[in-house]
C-alpha cells in the first residue's frame, strides 16, 4: 500500500506549508467519493504525519499519455466524466482542488476501461460559499487566467478547476499542452491570459467536434462566460449511454474493501493504540 509521509519538521516554521499539510490530511479524511483518493488509514508520530493510501495499480495518467502520445477519444470521455464527477463533488462540499494535471489522476489497472481517481490535495482548500481565493499555487501550465491577473486583487473561485479540466482534457486528446513553450514569442503565463492555443490539425483531424467544443467551452478566459463542472456533465458529448453504463459499474465497484483488512493486519498498530499514542502525545 502507498504511504504518504509528511515530515512535521518540513513545516514547524513555514505557517502556508504547514496549513497545506494540516488541510490535506482532513480533506483526506473528510472526502468519500469512487472517483477520489481514498485514506485507509492516519497516524503519526512526534516527527511525522502518515497517511495510507489505495493502491491504484494503473499509476498516473501522465504516464498513460506519455507512453501512447495520445488517448483515443472514447477512452478518454470515460476518464473526462468520471473527473467531471469527482471536481463535482469536490465543489459540493466546498472543496477546490486548485492542482488538476494528468500527475494527480490515478488509474485503477493497466486495462484502457478503468476507474480514475483524483489525487493530491496539497494545494486544495475548504472554501465557504462566497469566498474568493487570492493564492497564486498550482502547476503553471494548467493555471486558469484569473489566477495569474486576479489573485492579489479579487481572487478567484471554483472555476478555475473547470479550466484545469480543460486543460487536461487537451492534453488526453491531443497529446500536446495547449499553453507551452515555443508558441511564437509569448510566454506560458502570456498563452493563458490571451487563452491562445492551437489545435494542430495532424492531431485533431479524429477528434469529433463535440469533444473540440468542451476543450473550447472550458478554456474560456473570462470565468463567469466559462462552462462549468455541471455544464460539462451535460454536454451532448458525455451522454453516451454505454459510456455512462460503463463509468457508472466502474464507480458502483469498490476496489479497497480487501486493502483495508490487508492494511490493518500488515501494519500491526490498530485504530485504537494510535488513539492513545495520539493522546499521550496530546
Amino acid at each position: 500500500m502507498p504511504v504518504k509521509i509528511i515530515k512535521k519538521k518540513n513545516f514547524q516554521s513555514e505557517g502556508t506549508a504547514s496549513r497545506n499539510a494540516q488541510t490535506e490530511i482532513e480533506i483526506l479524511q473528510r472526502i468519500d467519493h469512487p472517483c477520489l483518493i481514498k485514506t485507509l488509514d492516519f497516524y503519526q508520530t512526534d516527527d511525522s504525519y502518515y497517511i495510507v493510501l489505495e493502491l491504484m495499480e494503473g499509476g498516473e495518467l501522465f504516464h498513460r499519455v506519455k507512453s501512447r502520445q495520445q488517448l483515443c477519444e472514447s477512452v478518454t470521455k470515460l476518464y473526462f466524466y468520471q473527473m467531471l464527477r469527482a471536481v463535482q463533488y469536490l465543489h459540493s462540499n466546498g472543496i477546490i482542488h486548485r492542482d488538476l494535471k494528468p500527475e494527480n489522476i490515478l488509474l485503477s489497472s493497466q486495462e484502457d476501461i478503468c476507474l480514475i481517481k483524483v489525487t493530491d490535495f496539497n494545494q486544495s482548500r475548504i472554501l465557504e460559499e462566497t469566498m474568493l481565493m487570492r493564492t497564486l499555487c498550482g502547476t503553471p501550465s494548467y493555471l486558469a487566467p484569473e489566477v495569474f491577473t486576479q489573485a492579489s486583487t479579487t481572487g478567484y473561485s471554483l472555476a478555475v478547476d473547470a479550466w484545469s479540466l480543460g486543460v487536461l482534457l487537451f492534453v488526453c486528446l491531443g497529446g500536446y499542452p495547449p499553453f507551452h513553450e515555443g508558441f511564437g514569442n509569448l510566454s506560458i503565463t502570456e498563452q493563458i491570459i490571451r487563452g491562445e492555443f492551437t489545435m494542430v490539425p495532424s492531431k485533431w483531424k479524429h477528434i469529433s467536434d463535440q469533444a473540440k467544443d468542451v476543450v473550447r467551452k472550458l478554456l474560456v478566459v473570462d470565468p463567469s462566460k466559462r462552462m462549468s463542472i455541471n455544464e460539462a456533465l451535460q454536454h451532448p458529448w458525455l451522454q453516451e449511454q454505454p459510456m455512462l453504463a460503463t463509468a457508472h459499474r466502474l464507480m458502483c465497484s469498490p476496489i479497497a474493501t480487501a486493502a483495508v483488512m490487508e492494511v490493518a493486519s500488515e501494519s500491526g498498530i490498530s485504530r485504537g493504540k494510535r488513539r492513545r499514542d495520539d493522546e499521550e502525545h496530546d
